[in-house]
C-alpha cells in the first residue's frame, strides 16, 4: 500500500442529490437534498475549520417509475457521477480531504469512480442496510440508494457500473459493511464474501484488517445517518432499531479517518423534512464535529 495518511485539510462539498431515492409519498420529493443546508446552518464548516468547495447541483429529479424501467433517474445519476468524480479528484489533487454532504447514498458512485481512476481503493460502508439489491437477487431494480453498494462493486447496467471501462470501481474483498441490521441482507453479503460487522458493537480492528493492506491504495468512508439508532436520529427514509449511539459513531469515524489510506468521507440520507425542529440536524452536526476535529 502506498504511504498515504489522512490529509486533515478538510474540504466540504455539497452533493445534494436525491436522484437515488423513491418518492416517500405520492407527489412528494425526497427531502434529503436539503441536508447540506441543515448541517451548514448548524455551523459545520466553521466548526470543522474546513475549506468550502461549494455545491455540485444535481440534475432534475423525476418521480415517475415502474418495474422494468431500470434504475430510477439512472442516466441522470450517471451524469452526476462523472461530474462528482471530477470534483472529488480536484479536491484531492489540491491536497484536500473531501467531506461530501449528501444527498442520498447513490453519491458513492462519484468518489468510487474518482478513486478507481487513480488506483485500487476500498470502502468502509457504515449503514443500517447493505444497499446491495441487484438483478441477481431481486426481480427488478429501482432506487439506486438501495443499490449503490451493488453498483460500485460492478453489479448493474454498464452505464452506471462501467464508466470509462473501469468496472468494478471497488472489489468485493475491498469492502467492509459496518452496522448493518438486517439478517437477510447480511446473508447476501456473506454469500459474496463481502466483510461485515452487524449491530452496534464494531471493533475498529475489523475494518483495519480489510482496508489497511499492502495491495490497497486507500479507502473511502460512507456514512448513512441511519447507521445511528432512531433514538439519536430518526429523520431518515428507513430508520432501523439497534443502531449506534452518537458517541459510538463519532469514535468509529474518528478511528477510520486516522487509519492510513483514508481518502475522504460522505454523509448521507438525513432528511430535514422529517426533522421539524432541526434538532436531529444539530445532533448529526455535533457528531461530525466530534469525529473530524
Amino acid at each position: 500500500m502506498s504511504t498515504i495518511t489522512p490529509d486533515r485539510n478538510l474540504t466540504i462539498l455539497d452533493a445534494p442529490s436525491n436522484l437515488g431515492l423513491r418518492p416517500p409519498a405520492e407527489d412528494v420529493i425526497p427531502g434529503c437534498y436539503k441536508a447540506p443546508w441543515a448541517l451548514r446552518d448548524n455551523g459545520l464548516v466553521a466548526r470543522l475549520g474546513a475549506a468550502d468547495a461549494g455545491t455540485l447541483v444535481p440534475p432534475r429529479y423525476v418521480a415517475t417509475w415502474k418495474p422494468g424501467d431500470g434504475v430510477r433517474n439512472g442516466r441522470a445519476i450517471a451524469d452526476y457521477t462523472r461530474r462528482l468524480a471530477a470534483r472529488v479528484a480536484g479536491i484531492r489533487e489540491s491536497g484536500g480531504f473531501p467531506v461530501l454532504l449528501g444527498g442520498d447514498c447513490s453519491i458513492l458512485l462519484g468518489p468510487a469512480l474518482a478513486l478507481r481512476r487513480t488506483g485500487r481503493y476500498g470502502v468502509a460502508y457504515l449503514d443500517a442496510h447493505t444497499d446491495f439489491r441487484h438483478l441477481g437477487n431481486s426481480p427488478h431494480v429501482g432506487a439506486a440508494a438501495g443499490e449503490d453498494l451493488a453498483l460500485v462493486t460492478g453489479r448493474g447496467d454498464d452505464y452506471l457500473t462501467d464508466i470509462d471501462g473501469l468496472r468494478p470501481y471497488v472489489r468485493d474483498e475491498d469492502v467492509i459493511v459496518l452496522g448493518v441490521r438486517d439478517d437477510e441482507d447480511v446473508q447476501e453479503l456473506a454469500a459474496d464474501d463481502i466483510a461485515y460487522v452487524a449491530g452496534n458493537d464494531i471493533p475498529l480492528e475489523a475494518a483495519e484488517r480489510v482496508l489497511v493492506r499492502d495491495d490497497l491504495d486507500g479507502f473511502w468512508i460512507h456514512v448513512d445517518a441511519d447507521v445511528l439508532d432512531p433514538s439519536v436520529v430518526s429523520a431518515v427514509d428507513s430508520p432501523s432499531p439497534g443502531g449506534l449511539t452518537g458517541d459510538q459513531l463519532a469514535d468509529l469515524v474518528r478511528g477510520l479517518v486516522a487509519l492510513p489510506g483514508a481518502a475522504g468521507i460522505q454523509v448521507t440520507i438525513l432528511d430535514p423534512d422529517l426533522d421539524e425542529d432541526g434538532s436531529q440536524a444539530a445532533t448529526l452536526t455535533d457528531i461530525l464535529v466530534s469525529a473530524l476535529t
